[in-house]
């Protein structure tokens, strides 16, 4: 039989296991335990298929078989990414490049009998020694592009030869066993595939919450979520309210009379219908819909939950030695999110955004500590358990809950426990109409900030940025946007704008949801990819940003995009300003943090930033990748190139498709004299086609004015790495544009220099354009049509600080946007002396005309 066949290499298609025990190399079994890693498991199966058939250990190339490989991604591997050639291939080579080779923290497999611990606070990794991670990173070669890859499963480097492999399906072995497999897959496709299941965490027993098996969400293939049901109530409520202190010992339960009886979140079934009973006569039906028997309770009459005994089981205590980060000195807490308890998937937009709103006003509290919402919906649909999640997350308190909504009618279920006690410390029922929700969530969050005995100073409630929102739809459209928006791709960016714009509509006056555009547009042209989604140009992008911005109020979002146009201006002090106000309104924000450790770094401060990203990664602990990033960035500003490339490495492992990286990375290498390496990363930047501004090309330009140093000495290393790693310079002086503080001219300079004067210069050479300013500050423009198609405008000017100000009547879509200046001697196409600025929509060069 298959299963007694001994070989040192063992690729199991019925359990998806790998086994590798070559003597003296390497000893370990893989569990490649989700639908997109079986898919990779079954990539190194066909691999060794093909190599058998030949009788040699050589690569095999991919594009031949894009038919089989299709069938894999869209059968076991739960159609993860697209099947198109351009997509699948270059997805295949990234991961048998990147992910594939890491042992170490393991992306694609689980490594059975070994448990990840957290490395310097930063990410979880396996324990292995250095010639463990070689001997199997050594396995994975490959040659070509990602258009054209072969692909190699070397088992010769450990010394293994092609009978010491064996590919096992059902009761066969090799060739036998992978037609099998295949041949399977093909039936399987002939029938409608069950959704696919969510990627396993560890299996601890007992789980506080049994995950429902057959609830199907009619949900869109990209955001499949697998079976959102029932996970223990998961957030509302509670999430604010146990930190300091109140050990008490009874589960209040809602106070519910027969009629309006709901199974609680931590017991309600799945979709499955319950048959009625006596006690339950309204039970026959799916779980979420709501019939006149179990009508929610109108506002009016809203109930709130007493104490009940006896009181509730205790449960497993959260180990405060087995916590990954020490508590904080504050009360820290983490809200899950939200069930949707509602027959309808759509109100899971409705559940996911409830939560974010409740970590958000927790969050801008001074006196607690609240993880972010990109590591606690890292628990949505999975079987948890509190005590686990406290551990992994470094808190002492958890907040869950579910919502139901029915037409106009809402009830929020939530219970804040204690997992360091292992004691719910408290539990209520919300019910109301859908108009009072706001009302619901400051109930709740008042009644986390009471039970943690967290005492406000005066006037400091009113320091939280306000919801904004007088419209119950508009506020549904906001949440629904600010969902997409999270998501960060190019189609939920589009759908994120259409959301928020009907938020706008509904309620013109709702400032948050013009906060969220301006961010949701900035993003776009800071992360081109994201422009395909929203249909526009790079410049239309910064000027929808600004425009959205303008009609905003105080609001961290806000304050975050001004930052970020004052760090692309060079105006560093405003940068750090704008992130001061941001992270006073607020403390908790991870992606503030961040920020404000990037304009402290670029503004020469790299030891005060490293504290504010630190600080990020601990909100945040299951998303290290962007402070990973800018801790790099911070130590290549102090000159600690080995510890920079160290850090910028574990990013690009843990997200192999950002694009970015490989070029920060190509600069870390060249200037460490790995030139051969730093060339070969450039080339992966070269193939993905970044998108650049338009008219700006693949050259030492296009990287340095997005890279706002400071430090002129730093600046420059950073160019001689990136021309070292084959960047070309730009057909200017210096390769790039010096804007550094000795060369910036004073707001009185530029009235001086404009005002009344005739400009003329180049946007991308040799696109030439003239400008003729009154005294006032009036000003024509004539030039190319290629930015907001206009070829000759007119338009008003204006000084503030030491900054210019200009507002076309159509040019840049009428948007006032404004601009540094600084000196360029020599810098001129004609090599006259000359000037350049840097606004809001790039840099550009001009000269006096005489």
């Amino acid at each position: 039989m298959a299963e007694n066949v001994k070989h040192p290499i063992i690729i199991d298609l019925n359990q998806f296991k790998l086994h590798v025990n070559v003597k003296n190399k390497i000893a370990l079994t893989l569990h490649f335990n989700s639908p997109s890693r079986k898919f990779y498991l079954s990539v190194i199966a066909f691999v060794v298929y093909e190599m058998k058939k030949r009788g040699k250990i050589i690569p095999i190339p991919m594009e031949e078989h894009l038919d089989l490989l299709a069938l894999l991604n869209e059968s076991i591997g739960g159609s993860a990414g697209s099947s198109e050639r351009e997509n699948l291939l270059p997805r295949i080579y990234r991961k048998w490049h990147l992910a594939l080779p890491n042992l170490e923290e393991a992306p694609l497999f689980k490594v059975l009998g070994r448990r990840k611990e957290y490395d310097e606070g930063t990410v979880k990794t396996y324990s292995f020694t250095e010639a463990e991670k070689d001997n199997w990173a050594n396995l994975f070669e490959y040659i070509g592009s990602e258009e054209n890859v072969r692909l190699k499963f070397a088992i010769d480097k450990l010394g293994a030869g092609l009978d010491d492999v064996a590919i096992l399906y059902e009761d066969s072995l090799n060739g036998e066993a992978w037609e099998k497999f295949i041949s399977s897959l093909r039936e399987k496709l002939d029938v409608k595939p069950e959704k696919e299941e969510m990627d396993e965490v560890d299996k601890e027993p007992v789980p506080l919450v049994s995950p429902p098996k057959n609830w199907k969400i009619a949900w869109p293939s990209q955001y499949r979520l697998a079976a959102l049901i029932v996970v223990i109530g998961v957030v509302v409520g509670a999430a604010v309210l146990a930190i300091w202190g109140l050990y008490i010992r009874y589960t209040p339960q809602p106070d519910v009379t027969p009629k309006e009886k709901i199974v609680s979140p931590q017991h309600e079934k799945s979709s499955a219908t319950v048959p009625p009973s006596p006690e339950a006569p309204d039970r026959g039906k799916k779980v979420g819909e709501v019939t006149p028997k179990e009508k929610l309770v109108a506002p009016s009459s809203e109930k709130v939950s007493k104490p009940v005994s006896p009181p509730s089981p205790k449960l497993e205590v959260a180990s405060k030695e087995k916590m990954v980060f020490p508590l904080p000195d504050k009360p820290s807490i983490a809200v899950l999110p939200f069930v949707n308890m509602s027959s309808d998937p759509e109100q899971e937009f409705f559940s996911d955004g409830l939560t974010e709103e409740i970590i958000t006003t927790l969050s801008q509290n001074p006196h607690l500590f609240v993880i972010a919402r990109s590591s606690t919906f890292t628990y949505k649909g999975k079987s948890i358990r509190i005590n686990k999640v406290a551990e992994e997350l470094g808190v002492r308190y958890v907040l869950e809950g579910s919502v139901r909504r029915a037409g106009e009618q809402i009830r929020i279920n939530a219970q804040l426990i204690d997992a360091t006690t292992g004691h719910h410390l408290w539990a209520e029922k919300y019910d109301g109409n859908i108009k009072d929700v706001f009302a619901l969530q400051d109930r709740i969050t008042e009644k986390i900030i009471t039970a943690l005995a967290v005492k406000l100073k005066a006037g400091e409630k009113e320091v939280a940025a306000p919801k904004g929102a007088d419209n119950v739809e508009a506020y549904d459209a906001f949440l629904r946007g600010w969902v997409h928006y999270l998501r960060f791709t190019p189609e939920d960016s589009a759908k994120a704008v259409a959301s928020l714009r009907k938020a706008i509509e509904l309620d013109p006056n709702y400032n948050r949801a013009y906060a969220a555009l301006a961010a949701v547009y900035y993003d776009a042209a800071a992360f081109p990819t994201l422009l395909k989604g929203l249909g526009v140009s790079w410049h239309e992008a910064r000027a929808r940003s600004l425009q959205y911005l303008q009609k905003a109020p105080k609001d961290p979002i806000t304050h975050s995009v001004k930052s970020q146009i004052y760090l692309w201006r060079r105006q560093h002090q405003e940068a750090i300003a704008e992130m001061e106000r941001a992270l006073a309104l607020d403390p908790n924000d991870p992606a503030g943090n961040f920020n404000m450790g990037k304009a402290l770094t670029y503004a020469g401060r790299p030891k005060e930033a490293v504290e504010f990203l630190k600080r990020g990664m601990r909100l945040d602990p299951h998303n290290p990748f962007r402070y990973l990033v800018g801790l790099g960035t911070a130590h290549f500003y102090m000159g600690e190139l080995q510890e920079a490339a160290a850090l910028v490495e574990k990013a690009l492992r843990l997200n192999p498709e950002n694009f970015a990286l490989p070029v920060w990375l190509a600069v870390h290498y060249a200037l460490l004299g790995r030139d051969q390496e730093a060339r070969a990363l450039l080339e992966v930047a070269k193939k993905e086609k970044i998108n650049f501004p338009v008219g700006s090309e693949f050259n030492l330009r296009s990287f340095m004015n997005p890279s706002p140093f400071k430090d002129r000495a730093v600046a420059e290393l950073f160019a001689k790495g990136l021309l070292r790693a084959g960047v070309p310079p730009a057909k200017i002086p210096g390769g790039y544009f010096p804007a550094f503080k000795e060369n910036q001219l004073t707001g009185e300079e530029i009235r001086s220099l404009f005002f009344g004067s005739a400009i003329t210069g180049y946007i991308f050479y040799p696109q030439q354009y003239w400008m003729n300013y009154n005294q006032n500050g009036d000003f024509t423009w004539r030039g190319p049509s290629t930015v907001g198609g206009a070829s000759s405008d007119s338009g008003k000017s204006r000084i503030e600080g030491n900054m210019i100000c200009w507002q076309y009547q159509k040019r840049f879509w009428g948007v006032e946007y404004c601009g540094t200046i600084f000196r360029y001697p020599g810098g001129s196409y004609e090599g006259k002396d000359e000037y350049f600025w840097c606004t809001d929509f790039g840099f550009s060069t001009f000269s006096l005309e005489k």
